[in-house]
């Protein structure tokens, strides 16, 4: 009987080559490359060579940058005072239908943590900057969940890859953070008042309640407010703003080749007719990532006609017709880092006398603003914008506004001069437009003009939106145009949208930071 039911086995499987499972062809090709066994929640250099070089934490910044980042928060700070900076958590759109992750930026500036669900917390116990401790409470490993969501980098990765001097899982957070606040009389947390863009509460209330928390499911704030009579609590928000806005010549690379990459991609945008709003968006994000970015930095604005006269419009979903002029703003983002431009082109390819006219007022506003970015001169952004809307009065009656006042000019230019760039599109939500401009800060610089249909202006005129935005990084005696791949003349435009693009532009990037 065993002898039967060995001989039927045998009969219905004898290996790869059997008809059971077919029979195939030695000289086919096949995968046998090992992936390097780092199990890690994000890209490394062991992992991802292409896009990170050896020393790196993230793609262009090094392990030893985010090391003096965190030396450099500490040194504003008084003894026994310590930092906690919760990380995001992913967030759903519709039941299990989640959006990409995007990290606490803060929190990334400092550490190159880009994993969800995670707290990190330094301690500085004396004025010994050597003495500083760098804390990483994350999720723990767990091959269940890694199968479904990814590798988890883990406590042990914390401090064998991000250097954290001790590390912990979520679980013990409540005691964990209970002890370090027991010998710190300083407390640096930015409360929901604190700062209004990230709802900590929120956060707090769904994520570290949950029953992964033992010690009573006590979450950060319960934890502060045991502490809080005995403590002094303040925010740190601004702080690490005011390290950010200073960017190193890293960063500063970064942003220059993504602002590389997303200019060219505008310039293979006019050499192409697209006849509805979506397909040009498709288009732009499509060769934004295959130049190299790893995402757009914001929902983009394709607005064709009167639609560029809403200054975010992103339904991005009507028929473009030859008459109009678009609008788009819209680019892309590596490493983490934005770039921010704007142009607005004739659908057809050629400028009408108006358009041209129209177009070329507020280009000359946007030459004589950027002039103005160098650190010596001593303006703001607010200073610059002051300066812009007189530029925009004066380029408005040469278009025939003859009698224009100001008040008008603040209709027909209803948006700031720019804002601060890096991380954060807006970068950082506490900058001040009011402080002088220092070398190292990267600002945009984009003026506009929307003609409403209205009775009292020009007909000619009427419908056409116009905006041209680019990034400059402040010297401090000159400037660089981050975006200055992105045509923007008159003359230039219409020539790549009759002729095309002349030069090779590479796609399918595998590694964009490449020397």
């Amino acid at each position: 009987m065993l002898m039967l039911r060995r001989a039927i086995l045998a009969a219905f499987y004898r290996g790869p080559s059997s008809r059971l499972f077919g029979t195939y062809s030695s000289h086919l090709k096949y995968s046998n490359r090992q992936r390097i066994p780092i199990e890690a929640g994000q890209a490394l250099h062991e992992n991802r060579p292409n896009l990170i070089k050896q020393g790196e934490l993230t793609p262009g910044i090094s392990s030893i940058e985010y090391f003096e980042r965190r030396i450099n928060l500490a040194s504003k700070l008084p003894p026994k005072s310590c930092v906690v900076i919760a990380g995001n958590q992913v967030k759903f759109a519709s039941g299990p239908v989640f959006y990409p992750f995007q990290q606490n930026n803060d929190m990334y500036y400092l550490t190159g943590w880009n994993e969800p669900d995670s707290v990190m917390i330094l301690e500085k116990p004396n004025n010994d900057l050597n003495q500083v401790v760098f804390h990483l409470v994350v999720p723990p490993k767990d091959a269940f969940a890694e199968q479904w969501e990814g590798y988890r980098t883990g406590p042990e990765g914390a401090r064998e890859i991000f250097n954290a001097d001790e590390s912990t899982d979520l679980s013990s957070l409540p005691s964990y953070l209970s002890n370090i606040f027991d010998r710190n009389e300083y407390i640096y947390f930015d409360t929901p008042k604190d700062r209004t863009n990230f709802n900590h509460s929120a956060f707090f209330s769904t994520f570290f309640s949950l029953q992964t928390l033992s010690d009573g499911h006590q979450t950060i704030m319960d934890v502060i407010k045991k502490k809080g009579t005995l403590k002094k609590i303040c925010g740190i928000s601004k702080t690490i703003g005011e390290l950010r806005k200073i960017k190193s010549p890293a960063e500063l690379r970064i942003m220059r080749r993504a602002g590389q990459i997303s200019g060219r991609a505008y310039n293979q945008a006019y050499a192409n007719r697209f006849r509805n709003e979506r397909t040009l968006q498709a288009f732009l994000e499509y060769k934004f990532l295959a130049g190299g970015c790893d995402k757009s930095s914001y929902i983009p604005v394709v607005a064709a006609g009167s639609n560029g006269l809403c200054i975010h419009y992103t339904g991005n979903d009507d028929v473009m017709y030859d008459d109009e002029m678009v609008l788009v703003d819209a680019s892309g983002s590596l490493g983490g880092y934005c770039t921010d431009i704007s142009r607005t082109w004739p659908v057809d390819g050629k400028f009408t006398d108006p358009q041209r006219d129209l177009y070329e007022a507020v280009l000359n506003v946007q030459r004589k603003c950027i002039d103005l970015c160098r650190a010596h001169n001593g303006y703001s952004i607010h200073d610059i914008h002051e300066k812009s809307l007189e530029f925009t009065k004066v380029e408005l009656r040469n278009v025939g506004f003859r009698d224009i006042q100001k008040w008008e000019v603040n209709k027909l230019f209803p948006h700031y001069i720019g804002h601060q760039l890096g991380l954060d599109v807006h970068d950082t939500p506490d900058a001040s437009r009011h402080q002088s401009l220092q070398a190292g800060q990267v600002i945009t610089i984009e003026p506009g003009i929307y003609i409403p249909d209205q009775s009292c202006y020009p007909s000619y005129f009427r419908n056409i939106g116009i905006r041209i935005e680019d990034d400059i990084a402040i010297g401090q005696h000159n400037y660089t145009n981050l975006t200055v791949e992105a045509a923007k003349e008159i003359h230039d435009l219409e020539n790549i949208m009759q002729n095309g693009v002349t030069t090779k532009i590479e796609e399918d990037v595998v590694s964009p930071l490449k020397d």
